[in-house]
């Protein structure tokens, strides 16, 4: 079974050491699956509630600690999580608690800032999560062999743009092409924007065929903590794109 994504906790290696693998406990479905995701999407969403709150009442010094917090700690789990999937179950929860600490910090910064971004934010990214699973579903979408490249090799031409930009800004260099609110940064956000949703397409993919393959039930806990790092992706460059084109008004 030939199953890539560029998301790099999803991807075919997996399908190949782990298909048929499963254990006493079970093997991976789709049902399960879902059911962690809507955990995932709960403690994420607390969490971001929290801190939303507390920077909105005053505490928006407290902003950059929770984001520090919440951006390092969701970072060293999420690495824990991809290099050892058994403790998915453990460390995917804890990866969206620190995730929401973080969303909900930014969010209530970008809030202050462009009245209603944040709701708009937030359906937009839902509206493309449950557009494009109709898609995927209904098969108008097909995740062919060319379709995965092709996401693949936009997702890693953002991730040196990202990398690049991070080392530039660090000496101080210009990089208004991506983060000004010129037309071309207004691109270049879309463009993020539309490959971040293709990946959930992969995401889609990936879950439907483990299930198939067999894959272990803990699986269904590194299967939602792949969705939700490509979903808060997305929210994040929808946030970004819709306050770059606010900015404008």
């Amino acid at each position: 079974m030939n199953i890539k994504s560029s998301n790099p906790t999803l991807n075919q290696k997996i399908i190949r050491d782990f298909a048929y693998a499963g254990t006493d406990a079970g093997i991976m479905t789709i049902q399960g699956t879902v059911n962690k995701i809507g955990i995932l999407f709960l403690l994420t969403l607390g969490a971001a509630v929290y801190t939303w709150n507390k920077v909105l009442v005053g505490d928006s010094g407290g902003a950059m600690i929770w984001m520090a917090v919440g951006g390092i700690g969701g970072f060293i789990t999420a690495l824990i999580t991809v290099f050892n999937k058994k403790s998915a179950g453990i460390t995917a929860p804890i990866y969206a608690i620190f995730e929401g600490l973080f969303l909900g910090s930014i969010s209530a910064l970008f809030a202050a800032m462009y009245d209603g971004i944040v709701m708009r934010a937030v359906l937009l990214t839902l509206a493309v999560l449950f557009s494009l699973l109709f898609l995927y579903k209904s098969g108008i979408i097909k995740v062919t062999q060319k379709f995965r490249a092709g996401v693949v090799a936009a997702t890693v031409g953002i991730a040196v743009a990202y990398f690049f930009s991070f080392i530039l800004r660090m000496f101080g260099m210009n990089v208004n092409f991506m983060y000004g609110g010129g037309i071309m940064s207004i691109i270049i956000s879309l463009v993020i924007v539309a490959v971040a949703a293709l990946n959930l397409v992969l995401d889609f993919d990936f879950i439907e065929r483990g299930s198939q393959a067999g894959l272990p039930k803990y699986f269904e806990w590194y299967g939602a903590f792949g969705l939700m790092v490509t979903l808060i992706w997305l929210y994040l460059e929808i946030l970004r794109l819709l306050s770059l084109l606010t900015g404008r008004d």
